[in-house]
């Protein structure tokens, strides 16, 4: 009688099932990364429109008069993009203070909205 062999090596089922874990494993890596590109290109454009909203409110407060009421829309570009900043002055109980309102787009989407009081000076 001969010896028994004991087989050395995977079966095909084996092979699939780590071939599947694999693939489980590299689609989980490739959405968390999705996830993080997609966060740091709103933080960047969160950023960007922070800077436009704040230009165009620290304008507002370097003219020395109150703002007429009424809506307004400024360009602002930045880092090659161009960003839309839309101005609203609405008055407030108060006749020496207005409120103001700075929104801006990417886009023609809404990346941030600003509000602040401007008063007589």
């Amino acid at each position: 009688m001969k010896p028994h062999r004991l087989q050395q090596g995977f079966t095909l089922i084996e092979v699939l099932v780590a071939v599947g874990m694999v693939a489980v494993a590299l689609l989980a890596g490739l959405q968390a990364s999705n996830a993080l590109t997609r966060n740091a290109q709103r933080q960047a454009d969160v950023i960007l429109a922070q800077t436009c909203a704040q230009n165009e409110l620290v304008r507002l407060r370097l003219i020395n008069q109150m703002p007429a009421v009424g809506d307004s829309t400024v360009n602002c570009p930045q880092l090659g993009r161009q960003l839309q900043v839309q101005i609203s002055v609405r008055p407030t109980p108060n006749p020496s203070f207005r409120r103001v309102d700075a929104q801006v787009f990417a886009d023609s989407s809404p990346v941030l909205r600003v509000s602040t009081i401007v008063g007589k000076y």
